[in-house]
């Protein structure tokens, strides 16, 4: 049992790659649609390039798009809309106008006789205009203008009415100023005119429920095919050009075969199939990180990283298609390089891309048109993003890359529409709101550097600020030293640009390689401003042992302050495995049999473009103040002895660097070290 626990524990970094390999695979394949793939290609307006396609069983023809829209239309057209008559409402004003009009007393003005003859005309007003029913002004808006006759509903009966004959509001004072026209007291007319005119009401409304409802029933019973292909029956000949009806029938074919062949008895065969396309784009990822990013894919915490985002890219796709297809190019895919490339590098940041964009395929519409676009997408985005703790660099190369998509799109809808009258515009519009979405990259990247700890741009502009709190303290204890890193970071920053290393992250690195000579600072040259040397008071190995333990009391102290990893890194190797020379030599003459090992740091060795460009400049900038004439010939011969020796000490074996490089960053130390050590015109006194 032991010897298990045992070979669990030596291999749990292998085992948790498994894992996480695993649930990642489950993931992604729980994200993809529950049918298979249709096994034929095709777009419309290019030819067909299969064998002759014969109909492999029954299938009906399904109507398109456009003719289903073109039927909804005409059955909203010809739908008859429901009002509803309410019988209580002319009831009520007949009894409300009798009433208030038999409060009326005979006078001079008005006799009896024309109260009753009042009474009369208006009962009959009322009669006639609730015979046929009066509408409000808003259920009059309702009113067909392409029908004669509305459907009216008294109770449960409903009938066919004319809409000529029912009554509008604008008609309500005319008809009252007619039928009161025959009496002549003034008085009368302007008392049943003002009553009628206030007790009127409306009772025929606009039934919305019932309208609705008949509308729902006629569309809900429309055909949605139009014909049918016999099994055996020519769908279309190799070469012919896929449009029109041959196009709506391969669709047609295509959404049967989801029910005749993607059945729950081949479905385990399909989530098979998906899971082993999913493992093998995983596999090459983990593949190329081992092969390429040794450092990457040992330490868990980045795979987990890396596999996180696509993921999450997989998902937020995933669920937009879901929701609407249309807004397939609103997700910001591009955010993935993007932030791969702030923590990593170009190469790996699109190697993912495209791994991420050929596994989206199998969600998306129109696959082929969506990966090459955001292929083409991902491409331009690890050309152009660079240094973005620049704003300025991260808006410029996200508007390239909104307007590759739109270029991309907008040769593609020529190709499948024949020309430009025919494209989406409101797709331009979505790739705007992509390109707007897309600066959401530097918010991930500040949450990221918080969760999993990693270093952006960004996080090595703020600490190369050397009004920093530790760089502070640096310049306080060891005046000298920080002189030093200075020159040194200016040295690696240009050498770093020279190659096309990163240059930020090398400056920042050559700032703090030092900080441990803040523990004895005057045991160091540069802070020994008295001219007193501590040293001649030790015993060689002792001041070895000094020199020796700054790299770990600058691991120490880094940790202390919470500096990242990749910062360590440098003040870990900036000695590699070399040998405090004179020290060693200075014990050799006393003792012939020492041991070098205890004169050499203990490494490791540079195992980066950037870590070694910090070796080459920290050697080169320390050696070149022991010159006492600096002339070009001395510098040049010091510089080219410098890396000779760290050649010949195998010391740039594990850093991704070529000779090629290394002759580009002497050239650039010699050239900075000749301006900084010229001499200068003697100025008369």
């Amino acid at each position: 049992m032991s010897k298990i626990i045992n070979q669990l524990y030596k291999n749990n970094a292998s085992i948790y790659k498994v894992v996480l390999f695993l649930i990642t695979t489950i993931a992604i394949v729980y994200l993809f649609p529950k049918g298979g793939q249709f096994k034929y290609d095709f777009t419309q307006g290019k030819p067909w390039q299969y064998d002759n396609l014969y109909a492999p069983f029954d299938f009906a023809i399904q109507k398109t798009t456009e003719e289903l829209s073109q039927e909804k239309e005409q059955i909203e057209k010809a739908a008859k809309k429901y009002f509803v008559l309410d019988d209580a409402i002319a009831k009520n004003v007949s009894e409300n106008f009798t009433t208030q009009m038999n409060l009326l007393f005979p006078s001079d003005s008005l006799s009896k006789k024309e109260i009753n003859k009042l009474i009369k005309q208006g009962e009959n007003l009322i009669k006639s205009i609730y015979n046929t029913g009066f509408i409000d002004e808003v259920s009059s808006a309702k009113l067909p203008s392409n029908s004669y006759s509305i459907l009216l509903r008294k109770g449960n009966a409903i009938e066919e009415v004319s809409v000529s004959k029912i009554t509008r509001s604008n008609q309500i004072l005319p008809l009252i100023t007619e039928a009161i026209s025959g009496i002549r007291s003034e008085f009368g007319r302007n008392y049943t005119f003002n009553l009628l005119s206030e007790i009127l009401q409306p009772n025929i409304k606009f039934d919305a429920d019932l309208t609705q409802k008949e509308l729902n029933e006629a569309l809900n019973s429309r055909s949605l095919t139009k014909g049918k292909i016999s099994k055996d029956e020519l769908i279309i000949l190799k070469g012919d050009i896929v449009e029109g009806t041959s196009f709506n029938v391969l669709k047609s074919y295509q959404e049967a075969s989801k029910s005749q062949i993607w059945t729950q008895s081949n479905y385990n065969w399909i989530v098979f199939g998906y899971t082993v396309l999913v493992a093998l784009a995983l596999l090459m990822l983990l593949l190329f990180l081992k092969q390429y990013r040794v450092a990457i894919f040992n330490d868990n915490n980045k795979v987990t990283f890396i596999f996180f985002n696509m993921i999450l890219m997989i998902l937020v796709q995933t669920l937009v298609v879901k929701y609407n297809s249309e807004f397939l190019y609103v997700v910001p895919l591009a955010i993935l390089p993007i932030v791969l490339k702030a923590f990593f590098d170009a190469r790996l940041g699109l190697f993912t891309h495209v791994l991420t964009i050929l596994l989206l395929g199998f969600i998306v519409p129109n696959s082929f048109e969506f990966i090459y676009l955001h292929i083409i997408a991902g491409i331009i985005t690890v050309l152009t993003v660079s240094e973005l703790y620049k704003r300025a660099n991260l808006f410029i190369s996200i508007g390239q890359v909104t307007l590759i998509y739109m270029i991309t799109y907008f040769a593609f809808s020529i190709i499948k529409e024949g020309n430009v009258g025919k494209i989406n515009g409101t797709y331009f519009g979505l790739f705007a709101i992509n390109g707007l979405l897309s600066f959401l990259a530097v918010f991930f990247i500040y949450i990221y550097e918080k969760i999993f700890k990693l270093v952006s741009d960004v996080t090595l502009l703020e600490l190369s600020n050397t009004n920093s709190k530790l760089l502070r303290e640096l310049n306080e204890k060891a005046p000298g030293t920080f002189q030093h890193s200075m020159q040194v970071a200016n040295l690696a920053e240009a050498a770093a640009n020279e190659i096309g290393a990163n240059s930020m992250l090398v400056r920042t690195g050559a700032l703090y390689h030092d900080i441990g000579k803040m523990s004895n600072p005057m045991y160091f040259t540069e802070n020994q401003s008295t001219g007193v040397n501590p040293h001649d008071d030790l015993a060689a190995k002792d001041s070895a042992r000094i020199i020796l333990d700054h790299v770990i009391n600058g691991i120490e102290i880094a940790k202390k302050y919470n500096l990242p990893d990749r910062i360590i890194d440098f003040i870990r190797t900036h000695h590699g495995t070399s040998v405090v020379y004179y020290f060693y030599k200075k014990e050799e003459a006393v003792n012939p049999n020492v041991s070098i090992k205890k004169f050499q740091y203990q490494g490791p060795i540079p195992f980066s473009k950037e870590t070694a460009i910090l070796m080459i400049c920290d050697a080169a900038e320390a050696a070149s103040k022991s010159l006492k004439k600096p002339t070009a010939q001395a510098i040049d011969e010091l510089i080219d002895k410098i890396v000779e020796k760290q050649k010949n000490d195998n010391q740039f074996i594990n850093s991704d660097i070529t000779f090629r490089e290394i002759e580009k960053i002497k050239k650039v130390i010699k050239g900075k070290l000749m301006n900084i050590y010229h001499l200068r015109v003697e100025y008369p006194e």
